[in-house]
């Protein structure tokens, strides 16, 4: 059994979190870090949790654990391992952007792999430190990377992404309250969202050459979480070239699924599946991707991660299934 520690333990990403190790065969939850609540008992906040965990948050680490997840808003991980130190052989994984980028993959000594299993399995299996993707990266980097192994990014790509109101955080704001976000619907931070970042740098890491435009429309739905992408470019090959394209890029990943028929969110929400739809129309492919944001995302994703670092079966904890109803 490895200890695992969490750090941020109010939030969504680290409610699913917990809600995941309790249940993982191989993991022991040491510690679960929150000032805001420390002495109250997990369930008070996640509760979900209710009857299967009688863990208490605390404000106090413990630095000798096996692995540790943070689960801090972005731009709070830096700042929270330059005032605390842990082992050398622990392992962090981190859900913010604070490390996702190549130029601020080093920090303090330590290099933090992306990790995305799809791209770069056997990189996170000898990683000692890991970036977890951002959940709208997530899913258009499993709908292009295929295409850019073989080379055909050669037009501009069009995104339009909805994601469920889970995307924001568990704080409260303007667009997140239930009167603002129900029966309604809103574009933000339109072709600057901050995950385009990561995902120029996977494609290019595929296909040095790509210099076209992404151009990324992010959406609000009235949903509670789920990611619903729609991607579309230019292609002058066949359909079933595209289609063998993906089978093939994807034939040994557990979790993302080439699907031959149009594919709708309840699929994949309290799953770690991605699952990708194809289409051709006269000379451009649509693909639709569409993942859980807060496990594929988010925290199935880390914990995938964390399986592949320990060399546990990657869908440790993680065999889950979507209710479509």
């Amino acid at each position: 059994m490895i200890k695992v520690g969490i750090v941020g333990g109010a939030g969504y990403t680290a409610g699913e979190l917990i809600r995941l190790l309790v249940n993982h065969p191989k993991v022991a939850l040491d510690f679960v870090y929150s000032t805001s609540n420390a002495g109250n008992y997990i369930c008070q906040v996640h509760q979900d949790l209710l009857g299967a965990i009688d863990l208490k948050f605390t404000g106090e680490i413990n630095p000798n654990v096996d692995v540790l997840f943070l689960c801090l808003g972005h731009g709070n991980s830096t700042a929270f391992l330059e005032n605390n130190s842990f082992s050398e052989n622990t392992k962090i994984i981190d859900l913010s952007n604070d490390f996702r980028l190549n130029n601020d993959a080093v920090f303090q000594g330590k290099e933090f792999v992306y990790g995305l299993p799809e791209l770069q399995k056997e990189k996170i299996k000898t990683a000692k430190n890991i970036a977890n993707p951002g959940c709208f990266a997530t899913s258009i980097e499993l709908a292009l990377l295929p295409l850019a192994k073989a080379g055909l990014l050669n037009s501009s790509v069009h995104i339009n992404a909805t994601t469920g109101a889970t995307g924001a955080g568990v704080s409260p704001g303007a667009t997140t309250h239930f009167a603002w976000r129900d029966n309604n619907f809103s574009i933000y931070k339109a072709f600057t969202h901050q995950h385009l970042g990561e995902i120029g740098e996977s494609i290019k890491s595929l296909q040095n050459n790509f210099n076209k435009d992404l151009f990324f429309i992010p959406n609000r739905g009235n949903f509670s979480r789920g990611i619903f992408a729609s991607i579309y470019l230019e292609f002058d090959e066949s359909i079933e070239k595209a289609f063998n394209l993906f089978e093939d890029f994807y034939k040994d990943a557990v979790f993302t699924h080439i699907s031959k028929t149009p594919i709708n969110l309840k699929q994949v929400v309290n799953t770690n599946n991605c699952f990708l739809h194809l289409q051709k129309h006269e000379g451009m492919l649509l693909i639709t991707s569409e993942i859980d944001n807060l496990l594929k995302g988010a925290s199935g994703q880390a914990i995938q991660n964390m399986n592949l670092m320990f060399g546990f079966e990657e869908t440790a904890g993680l065999k889950l299934k979507a209710n479509s109803f």
